[in-house]
């Protein structure tokens, strides 16, 4: 297939969301959609996730949560969809941070009862960054919730977006009739006393026209055209070109459970969202039509086989075409490596394949070469934007409870901070190992993992920080010679052997930030804009 036709069939996007705001629900209907799937209640099942199921995932069954990225991809349209489903428990927020450096754009699902949360914050901030592009999802229309011009407002202020309803709601909960669609101009109807049917869509070209009384009644249509004049009024018409430089964003209504306003959603969003987009390397920018290939690791996934621990690297293609058994350049060993079985993920099966294009996420089996943010290309030397590790909310020293496995033990936390599951800091003062990680539920998955995979044990002690900076500084500032004197206790390295100061609470680090003015104080470790 020629590369230009190849990158205008794809679209590869995440969905994030707070936990139990419905994004698996919703990922599974896209997937029944797409054909990739016949039944619901595959992707809950783990049916479609079993390849991502490993010892650890225990943690995952007990808590009724997802622990990891998966990767899925199925056609629709004549268009080659990737989605890239992330945790949206907070515990496991890195894991999704990382896989935002690898969508071109995103989904936001919102529970209409629960609005805006404090996780969807998080994420969309790490998007809004980025500028990538984001459609709102606004889900469980079936139940009793919030006002749609309120959940508007809200996610306008929470959020910070700049949002376009392309869909509203008729009613909602018990009273809940359709979904008028904005984009196509016609209604979705629903009938059934479960509302699982969608009985007809009507198109409605006039919202005047006395054809809507006979649908929804008279009370619903005097409502709908209330609130599609105020809609009109308020907010902005959608401007693709807006949209794709995160300027704008689009919102739609529905309720994924009962497949309402899904298959709207998906048909706008394959017809807006990008295809696969230029990348920033530290050398230049890359454009995804040129023909040698390049890409990076953003996911490192151990285990994926229990019986074989193995080790997959997912690598999110930039630009170019990926050939099985054809030699790439490993840019930071400066090594030539061939891949004989590289994967591809299309719903509940990995397939090897001999041929991907930009914007298609491989797996490619790991000895240990890989670490997060590593580069491969057909040979130019190119480094991609590291991807960054966020300050850490929970600081612990990690011991050695075997001495006799102290060697497997460093290997072990090695290998699992090149996952990315934590991060490593290495107190200046003494040497001592500190895990910093997002949730404190990455103990327990570092405990675990280092007895069962590398048969060692470590217990935690506790470590008072408030945050992890990184520091920018002039080395022969003579304020940074004394900055290092004073606050020397409080100094550690990462494992990329950047320096870091871990502030014991949040008045202290006011007080340094003061004190030292010429230095600067970074909540993530990449800063370099």
């Amino acid at each position: 297939m020629d590369l230009n036709a190849a990158l205008e069939k794809r679209r590869t996007f995440g969905i994030i969301s707070h936990p139990d705001a419905g994004k698996t629900t919703l990922t599974e209907k896209l997937l029944l959609f797409g054909g990739a799937i016949q039944e619901a209640g595959a992707v809950k099942s783990n049916k479609i996730k079993k390849t991502a199921t490993s010892d650890f995932m225990e943690i995952e069954r007990q808590r009724g949560i997802s622990v990891a990225t998966s990767v899925l991809a199925f056609n629709y349209r004549s268009k080659k969809i990737n989605i890239l489903d992330t945790p949206g428990h907070k515990d496991f927020a890195e894991d999704t941070f990382r896989t935002l450096t690898a969508v071109d754009s995103v989904i936001v699902v919102i529970d209409v009862a629960k609005g805006v949360e404090e996780q969807t914050e998080k994420l969309v901030a790490v998007c809004r960054m980025r500028n990538i592009p984001m459609i709102v999802f606004i889900n469980k229309l079936d139940r009793e919730g919030k006002d749609a011009f309120d959940l508007l407002d809200e996610v306008e202020q929470k959020l910070k977006l700049k949002v376009c309803p392309l869909s509203f709601p008729i009613g909602m909960g018990y009273d809940f009739k359709g979904i008028y669609n904005l984009y196509e101009k016609n209604i979705n109807l629903f009938s059934g006393d479960q509302k699982q049917h969608i009985a007809d869509t009507v198109a409605i070209d006039d919202l005047a026209d006395a054809k809507l009384e006979e649908h929804i009644g008279e009370q619903a249509a005097a409502d709908l055209r209330e609130n599609i004049e105020l809609v009109e009024e308020v907010y902005p018409t959608f401007d693709r070109a807006e949209y794709l430089n995160g300027t704008i964003q689009p919102v739609f209504f529905g309720s994924a459970l009962n497949n309402f306003g899904v298959r709207e959603l998906l048909d706008c969003f394959i017809e807006i969202a990008p295809s696969p987009l230029p990348k920033n390397a530290e050398e230049r920018r890359v454009d995804p039509n040129e023909k040698d290939f390049t890409g990076f690791v953003f996911k490192i996934h151990a285990n994926m086989d229990p019986k074989h621990r193995d080790r997959l690297a997912f690598v999110k293609i930039v630009s170019g075409t990926f050939e099985r058994n054809k030699p790439y350049l490993h840019v930071r060993h400066n090594k030539k490596l061939k891949f004989s079985s590289p994967n591809a993920f299309f719903a509940e099966k990995k397939e090897i394949i001999d041929i991907s294009y930009a914007g298609d996420i491989v797996g490619l089996h790991d000895t240990g070469n890989f670490k997060i943010g590593d580069t491969l290309t057909s040979g130019e030397i190119l480094n991609y934007r590291g991807i960054p590790s966020f300050s850490p909310e929970h600081f612990r020293y990690i011991n050695n409870a075997d001495p006799m496995k102290a060697k497997q033990l460093n290997k072990g936390i090695d290998q699992l901070m090149d996952e990315g599951v934590a991060q490593l800091f290495t107190l200046h003062i003494n040497n001592r190992k500190v895990i910093g990680t997002v949730g404190a539920l990455q103990y327990e998955v570092i405990q675990y993992r280092l007895e069962h995979e590398y048969g060692a044990k470590c217990t935690y002690e506790n470590f008072p920080v408030h945050k992890a900076c990184w520091i920018e500084a002039d080395e022969n500032n003579p304020e940074f010679q004394e900055f290092k004197r004073v606050k020397q206790k409080f100094l550690a390295l990462d494992k990329q052997n950047q320096l870091v100061f871990l502030a014991d609470s949040s008045f202290s680090l006011q007080m340094t930030q003061q004190k030292y003015p010429s230095i600067k104080f970074h909540f993530t470790s990449e800063y370099a804009e």
